[in-house]
């Protein structure tokens, strides 16, 4: 009987079938190879393997196309863009495997692993993926089975463990481990894969390959993360250096242990080597001292190696650093790092599809919401979204110790198989995880909400359209080729709700929010209190969407020339303005700031394309009054006599922050009260008219 066959193209799977043992082909090839959906076939590359086929996404349909996880792929032993031959398998249901950890860890629980493997089918020497509860995996290779052939993991498998010390190591990672950057690794590839898999393609053409590639980012970003998988991803030879291992403390000794990395390269080409945190190893020379001639011997070396009169044939040089600025230029031209690809912040589809990948072990509840958690999570890289995850998981596990027996020697596992992390856990750990991209200027986010502010009705509906429309409807603000707006200024008297106001934006609008007291930013030192102000608006640039808040800002930026104004003052004014509306877009950033004195301001701060809404908060009348009131009685015990109308008649030209100080003091004169009459029981414990009567002659009198 003749065996049907189909021979495909390799392309890399979605990260939700990572470790899933599954192929996705087009449902016209099931019928060429007689298969259905859930059945096993074997996968021919230079190794035969197995997997269970699943129909093919719409875009990939007709198209002669398989897609194909990491694992599958080095079980294989084929790469991306490379064709494998697919044909339907017998397949026998597995009595036993042996499989070797890869990854060390304290102990394995066989049953466990089980039921995380069941339903992938595997050969002899196949690599297996469990994904345990958290964001962790572990691989395990496969040193026997029985029966013999290809077979299927069943829930009454047996799974002998046996650990081989000499075998450990990291954990594979291939390019479906990475979310969200989908257009940096395919620069990547297109820079390090084809000159190393197809030289003589650019041989022919004359064209020189690039031979480095620069990575710089915000920290976690995965930069390296990058590094592992393209190093997983070819069969070229990987060296990982960090840069303060090469420095030695013997003279030449760093210059030489340098071009030992690159011969050892070049012996064993293709090759890539990786230089991990490059700015300790190549920082700019004009900027060190003449104690420093090690450091500068160093930096000559890497440059002589990198692009010097010898050739450095098929090695190409991957460098990271998350401070781009501090290397030597020297460095960062064509011929040494060819290629300087940014590894920017996450967007929110990125956030989503990094969320998929860590939460693709857990068991989540069907309350989970990865698109709403993906826009909340702004400024979050991947290194925070994978701590986010951990955390949440953690949040879960700590609701089921307290019902564990601790007496117990172990856990039973059906226990443990019965948690789901729900949207609460998520939420809850949100409380745990500050952003990354903006740790050194996080502001806790006050939890102020539009109810608690009385009044102003006005402004909240200005800050609304201001604030949350360009988030919501930023493709219709595109579409019209509309800019929102850039600032919104509060000015007023004192205890009106400025600062107030500026709190319930940063909560109701869920973005990243800092906060900055105007004095802060100055500073004695020449430079630094500008430097303090072009660092803020670089990390709100990159955690955007995000508000930037000024309090007391006319400490900050006074008028120019007028009495007390000072050279630092007006260095500050002009780096501030530039920040606002210079050449530099600020795009994603929303600028509030609130004063007392508007007529302090200098008056190029105030023009529209800086502070576009100017808003006079003025004081309440009688209507805001009652709101006010109703606010911050809203948890008081009050008495039945208590009448917002006539209280609201009795403030007039109290203001918001008056008002809170009634009613705190209305309280505390009905505590003393309460005490003296030598009362015990709370429950009988009210605030009356009189109190709040005796609370505003008070105020009067001040």
């Amino acid at each position: 009987m003749e065996i049907k066959s189909v021979t495909l193209k390799v392309i890399e799977a979605n990260s939700k079938d990572t470790g899933r043992g599954i192929i996705r082909l087009d449902p016209s090839d099931f019928k060429k190879i007689d298969v259905a959906v859930g059945d096993v076939v074997q996968v021919k590359g230079k190794r035969l393997t197995a997997a269970k086929v699943m129909p093919a996404y719409i875009e990939d349909r007709e198209q002669g196309l398989v897609r194909m996880d990491g694992i599958t792929r080095d079980n294989a032993q084929v790469g991306l863009d490379e064709k494998v031959i697919i044909e339907k398998a017998v397949c026998n249901p597995a009595r036993k495997i042996s499989v070797t950890p890869l990854t060390q860890v304290r102990s394995f629980d066989s049953k466990y692993i089980c039921t995380l493997l069941e339903g992938i089918s595997l050969v002899k020497e196949d690599i297996v993926r469990a994904k345990l509860f958290g964001a962790k995996t572990r691989d395990f290779k496969v040193t026997a089975t029985k029966p013999a052939g290809i077979v299927i993991i069943k829930p009454d498998t047996i799974i002998e463990i046996k650990e081989e010390k000499s075998e450990f190591k990291s954990s594979r990672v291939s390019y479906e481990d990475i979310g969200g950057l989908a257009k940096e690794i395919h620069r990547i590839r297109e820079m390090i894969e084809l000159p190393l898999k197809y030289p003589q393609v650019f041989e022919k053409l004359g064209i020189d390959p690039p031979k480095g590639v620069l990575l710089h980012g915000p920290p976690g970003c995965g930069k390296t993360l990058i590094a592992r998988a393209v190093a997983n991803e070819t069969d070229a030879n990987f060296q990982h250096l960090t840069g303060p291992e090469i420095m030695a403390k013997f003279y030449g000794e760093s210059e030489a242990n340098l071009r030992k990395i690159f011969e050892k390269a070049a012996a064993s080409a293709p090759a890539i080597i990786f230089f991990d945190e490059i700015d300790a190893i190549a920082p700019k020379r004009e900027d060190m001292g003449g104690e420093k001639q090690v450091e500068k011997r160093v930096v000559a070396q890497l440059l002589a190696l990198m692009d010097g009169l010898s050739s450095r044939g098929q090695v190409i040089v991957i460098g990271a650093t998350n401070i781009p600025n501090v290397i030597d230029p020297a460095l960062r031209r064509p011929g040494r790092f060819d290629r300087e690809i940014e590894i920017s912040i996450p967007d929110k589809n990125g956030r989503y599809k990094i969320l998929n990948i860590h939460t693709h072990g857990m068991p989540l509840s069907e309350d989970v919401d990865l698109v709403k958690l993906s826009e909340i999570t702004h400024g979050f890289v991947g290194a925070d979204i994978e701590a986010f995850c951990r955390e949440a998981a953690m949040v879960c596990l700590r609701k089921f110790f307290p019902t564990f027996d601790f007496g117990q020697e172990e856990i039973p596992i059906d226990s443990l198989l019965d948690l789901k992390v729900t949207m609460d856990d998520f939420l809850e750990a949100m409380k745990e995880i500050e952003p990354s991209a903006i740790r050194e200027v996080f502001s806790e986010v006050p939890n102020v909400n539009w109810t608690d502010v009385g009044g102003h009705e006005e402004v909240k509906n200005i800050l609304k359209e201001t604030v949350e429309w360009p988030l919501k409807y930023a493709s219709l603000f595109d579409y019209a080729n509309t800019r929102p707006a850039r600032g919104i200024l509060f000015h007023g008297e004192p205890g009106t709700g400025k600062t107030l106001l500026a709190k319930a934006v940063a909560t109701e609008s869920g973005v990243n929010f800092i906060s900055i007291k105007g004095p802060e930013l100055l500073s004695r030192w020449v430079g630094d209190s500008e430097k303090g102000i072009r660092q803020i608006f670089k990390k709100a640039r990159q955690a955007s969407p995000c508000v930037v808040f000024f309090d007391e800002i006319d400490s900050l930026t006074p008028k120019r020339g007028a009495f007390g104004s000072s050279a630092v003052t007006d260095r500050v004014i002009s780096q501030f303005l530039s920040e606002m509306d210079g050449i530099e877009e600020l795009k994603g950033i929303l600028v509030l700031a609130a004063t007392n004195r508007i007529d302090m301001i200098d008056a190029a701060m105030l023009r529209s394309g800086r502070f576009d809404f100017q808003l006079e908060l003025k004081s309440p009348d009688k209507n805001a009054r009652k709101e006010i009131f109703k606010v911050h009685t809203r948890k008081k015990p009050l008495g039945k006599s208590v009448d917002f109308d006539r209280l609201a008649d009795e403030t007039d030209r109290f203001k918001g922050a008056d008002i809170e100080l009634i009613c705190n003091t209305a309280a505390i004169i009905a505590i003393k009260e309460f005490i003296k009459k030598g009362r015990k029981d709370h429950t009988k414990f009210s605030i009356l008219m009189k109190h709040f009567q005796q609370a505003i002659k008070k105020g009067q009198t001040r």
